[in-house]
C-alpha cells in the first residue's frame, strides 16, 4: 500500500478535529451570493507554522497573525475574501484585531488564538458592520472546508482543494489543504492565501522547516504576472488528534510528513498556476542539469515567467527562441552549445544546435498549442534541477485587472 495517498473529496478539515464555516457577508459592493467571510478552527490546541509575503508593504491582517504566532497555540483562523485591509494604517490593525476577537468570542478562546487573513481590493477599510454582523452567523461543520475554499476565492474560478492520508508507524495521520490564488502570482510567494492542516503532533521548529522547505519548491516556484501581493500567507496548523507520536527531524516518519506536506503544495502551486487570471493553457518549465539548485529554480522562474513565452503560448505560436532568451537572462551559468531544448516532448535544440531548421513544423506548432504546454531545458552544467509553472498571457487577464476594484 502506497504511504501517501490522495483523499477523494478531501479538503482542510479533511484532518480529525477541525471544522470549518462560511457566509455571505456582503464584504465587497455588489456580492450577494459568494461566501466572503469564513472560519477554520480546531478542536485542539494546534502547534502553528506560517510564512508570509516578501512585499515590504505588509497588511494589517499579517501584522497580527504575525504577533499571534508568537503565542504558545493556534486555535482558529478567521478570513475574508474582497478587501484586503492593507494600506489602512491604525484602523486596520484595530479591524483585524477585532476580526480577531470577535471570532475568539464566539468560539471559546483567547484572541491571541486567532490568527487572520484577508484577500481582495488595497486601500479600502474592511465594512466591520458586515463582518461583525457576518461572523455571528458562521456555522462551524466537519466538511465545511469546501465552503472555506470558496470564501476566500476573488478572481479565482475554481476551489482549490485536497487532503492526502499518510501510513505512519502505528497509524496514519492527515493532511488537508485549500488555496486561494489567481492574479497577482509571482515568487516569493505569489500573490495567495493557503491553510494547510495536520492532525499530526509534530514540534513546532520542525513544523516551520517543513514548511519553508515545501513553499520553496512549490508555491515560490509559481508565477502569473510578476506581481507580489502585500497579503500573503501560508499557514500550517497540527492539532496532534491522530494520537501517533511527535513527528520530528532526522526521523523516517519526519521525511515522509516532509514529502506528503510538499506534495499537497505542488499539487497547489499547479492549481493556482493553472487558474491564473484569463489563463487558457498551463505552462511547465522543468531545467535540468543546472550548476545549482538555486540556478536551475532562477532559470526555470525567468522562463515561466517571461511574457514574450507567454504570449507566444497563448497564440500557439512556436517562436521557441523567446524561451532561450529568458534563458540567457536570467543570469545562471550556462554555455549555449551545450544546452539542450524540448518543448511538449519534441527536442528543438541538441547541445546548442537546431533540430528542427523550420518554425513552420506542425508537430512543433502543436506543441506550444497543448492545453499543458512542458518546456524542458538540460543545461548540462551540473546536477540541479527546478520546475516552475506559469500560465500563458490572454487579453482576459488585462479585462479582469482593469476593471478589479469597480
Amino acid at each position: 500500500m502506497a504511504k501517501i495517498e490522495v483523499i477523494e473529496g478531501g479538503t482542510v478539515t479533511t484532518p480529525s478535529g477541525f471544522l470549518a464555516g462560511a457566509v455571505v457577508a456582503g464584504i465587497k459592493e455588489g456580492n450577494t451570493g459568494k461566501p466572503d467571510l469564513a472560519i477554520l478552527y480546531s478542536e485542539g490546541a494546534c502547534t502553528a507554522a506560517a510564512l508570509f509575503t516578501t512585499n515590504k508593504v505588509k497588511a494589517a491582517p499579517i501584522l497580527v497573525s504575525q504577533k499571534h504566532l508568537a503565542g504558545k497555540s493556534i486555535a482558529a483562523i478567521v478570513a475574508n475574501s474582497g478587501c484586503a485591509n492593507a494600506c489602512t494604517m491604525e484602523q486596520g490593525l484595530l479591524d483585524a484585531e477585532e476580526m480577531a476577537t470577535l471570532a475568539a468570542g464566539g468560539l471559546g478562546v483567547r484572541p491571541e488564538e486567532v490568527l487572520v487573513a484577508s484577500t481582495g481590493v488595497i486601500g479600502v477599510p474592511l465594512p466591520m458592520g458586515r463582518i461583525r454582523e457576518g461572523i455571528e452567523r458562521v456555522k462551524l461543520e466537519r466538511d465545511g472546508g469546501h465552503d472555506f475554499a470558496r470564501a476566500v476565492m476573488t478572481t479565482d474560478t475554481v476551489a482549490k482543494e485536497r487532503a492526502l492520508s499518510v501510513s505512519l508507524r502505528g497509524g496514519q495521520c492527515s493532511i488537508g489543504g485549500v488555496v486561494k490564488g489567481s492574479g497577482m502570482i509571482h515568487p516569493n510567494m505569489a500573490t495567495l492565501l493557503c491553510f494547510l492542516t495536520t492532525d499530526a503532533t509534530v514540534e513546532k521548529d520542525f513544523l516551520q522547516k517543513v514548511l519553508k522547505s515545501a513553499v520553496a519548491g512549490s508555491f515560490n516556484m509559481v508565477t502569473v504576472d510578476g506581481d507580489t501581493s502585500t497579503n500573503d500567507s501560508i499557514f500550517l496548523l497540527a492539532n496532534g488528534l491522530c494520537g501517533l507520536p511527535d513527528l520530528r527531524a532526522g526521523t523516517e516518519e519526519g521525511a515522509l510528513f516532509q514529502e506528503a506536506v510538499t506534495s499537497l503544495c505542488t499539487y497547489l502551486a499547479r492549481c493556482v498556476a493553472t487558474d491564473g487570471e484569463g489563463a487558457t493553457r498551463l505552462i511547465e518549465v522543468t531545467v535540468e542539469g543546472a550548476k545549482s539548485l538555486a540556478d536551475a529554480r532562477r532559470a526555470a522562474r525567468t522562463i515561466a515567467g517571461s511574457f514574450l513565452v507567454k504570449a507566444a503560448v497563448h497564440g500557439g505560436d512556436p517562436n521557441w527562441g523567446r524561451i532561450m532568451a529568458a534563458l540567457g537572462r536570467s543570469g545562471v551559468a550556462m554555455v549555449e552549445s551545450k544546452v539542450e531544448l524540448a518543448v511538449g516532448g519534441v527536442k528543438l535544440l541538441e547541445r546548442g544546435r537546431l533540430v528542427y531548421h523550420t518554425l513552420d513544423s506542425e508537430r512543433v506548432r502543436q506543441a506550444f498549442m497543448e492545453r499543458e504546454v512542458s518546456i524542458l531545458v538540460r543545461l548540462n552544467m551540473g546536477k540541479g534541477k527546478a520546475t516552475a509553472w506559469g500560465c500563458d498571457l490572454s487579453e482576459e487577464y488585462v479585462t479582469i485587472n482593469s476593471a478589479y476594484a469597480t
